[in-house]
């Protein structure tokens, strides 16, 4: 029995407890409020009446109705415009999407900032075929290429590796240009990139080792010859150990002066067997003609 009323008192004073909280919060809800307002009012004290009161007045109350209301009206015209973006990228027609902005005259707020009059006119583009006029416009563009700076093909066929008697690393080449001294020199690498091939040789000025880059389709070269082949094929693409001192091939200089004399003389044997072939004709045709002897006459000394 006095168990049972040791636990009916008990339970009487958790339950007063419980009552009494509700209050003690509600009271400290309040008394945070009021802290609240003591320090805006202490930060802005000219938002308040100057009586004294403890409310903002009523004009600075329609200030802040007025911000609320065009956040409010801020946030509507972002979702609007998002909203007609993710329409205008969803749909590809452009009749629907012109439709949703700018919005309509009634749908604007006074608060809202004014729409300009003129719209912007959405065209539909259209994607290009680009495969079916131009499968590969890489390869075409380089085609083009070489045949505007190489019509006959020459310099192709001279580094082309399906041509026999290309040139290879570790000939002698001789490059011609419009402007400046020819060069000559060992080929110790040849740069294989379409329009962009260029090869790279080694020579000697005044007892110094040189190497020179040249683009075979620059119109600045005038062309490219084989000065001497190499003795056996190179077992490297890049010979770039003859930079060694070791390895260095030295001055061409002798090999490029005897190239040309060989060259002068053939020249000079076709030009005079063209000339021989053209007194043999001249003979067989029955000499000289008389107007030119007659011409030759009436000549005044």
């Amino acid at each position: 029995m006095a168990t049972a009323i040791a636990a009916a008192k008990a339970g009487v004073q958790g339950a007063v407890l419980l009552a009494s909280k509700p209050p003690a919060t509600a009271a400290k809800t309040l008394k945070g409020s009021k802290l609240v307002d003591a320090m805006h009012r202490n930060l802005y004290p000219h938002l308040y009446q100057q009586g004294g009161g403890s409310a903002p007045n009523r004009k600075i109350r329609q200030q802040m109705g007025t911000m609320k209301r065009y956040k409010q009206v801020e946030a509507e015209r972002e979702a609007r415009k998002v909203s007609w973006f993710r329409n205008k990228m969803r749909t590809s027609s452009s009749s629907t999407s012109a439709s949703l902005w700018p919005p309509s005259p009634a749908s604007r707020s006074p608060l809202s900032f004014h729409w300009a009059s003129n719209r912007l006119a959405a065209q539909p583009q259209k994607p290009r075929a680009i495969r079916k006029a131009c499968s590969d416009p890489v390869a075409a563009t380089t085609a083009s290429q070489l045949a505007l700076h190489d019509p006959t093909g020459a310099r192709t066929r001279l580094f082309d590796r399906a041509n026999p008697e290309c040139a290879r690393v570790g000939d002698i080449l001789l490059v011609r240009q419009r402007t400046g001294e020819p060069f000559a020199g060992v080929c110790i690498n040849i740069r294989r990139r379409g329009v962009d091939t260029a090869i790279l040789l080694r020579g000697q000025l005044t007892r110094i080792g040189i190497e020179m880059w040249y683009k075979v389709y620059s119109p600045l070269v005038e062309g490219i010859e084989v000065v001497q082949r190499a003795q056996r094929k190179a077992r490297r693409a890049r010979l770039t150990y003859m930079r060694k001192e070791k390895h260095d091939r030295g001055s061409v200089e002798n090999v490029v002066r005897v190239y040309l004399r060989q060259k002068a003389a053939l020249g000079n044997a076709e030009g005079s067997k063209k000339k021989g072939a053209a007194a043999a004709a001249a003979m067989a045709g029955g000499g000289k003609r008389k107007g030119n002897v007659k011409g030759k006459k009436g000549k005044k000394r």
